[in-house]
C-alpha cells in the first residue's frame, strides 16, 4: 500500500469520527487544536482506523500520534 493511500483513508476515517468534510483537513492538522478532537474521539479514532486497516495499535503509542502525518507514518510503518 502506497504512503498516499494511507493518507486518504486516515483523512476519511478522521473526516468521519469527527464529522467534517475530509477537504478541511490537512496532513499537518493536529487532532486536538486544529480539529477539535477530545479524549473520547481519540480513543473513537483509534478504533476507526483499527477496522479501516484492519489492524491492532498499541493504545498508548497511538495516542501519543498528534497530526494526521504522524498518524500515517505510524500507520504506514505498522503496516
Amino acid at each position: 500500500m502506497e504512503k498516499s493511500d494511507v493518507q486518504k483513508q486516515v483523512i476519511s476515517v478522521v473526516a468521519k469520527v469527527l464529522k467534517m468534510d475530509a477537504s478541511e483537513i490537512s496532513p499537518d492538522a493536529n487532532f486536538i487544536f486544529d480539529l477539535g478532537a477530545d479524549s473520547m474521539q481519540s480513543l473513537e479514532l483509534i478504533a476507526g482506523f483499527e477496522e479501516e486497516f484492519n489492524i491492532e495499535m498499541d493504545e498508548d503509542k497511538a495516542l501519543a500520534v498528534q497530526t494526521v502525518s504522524d498518524a500515517v507514518e505510524f500507520i504506514y510503518n505498522y503496516l
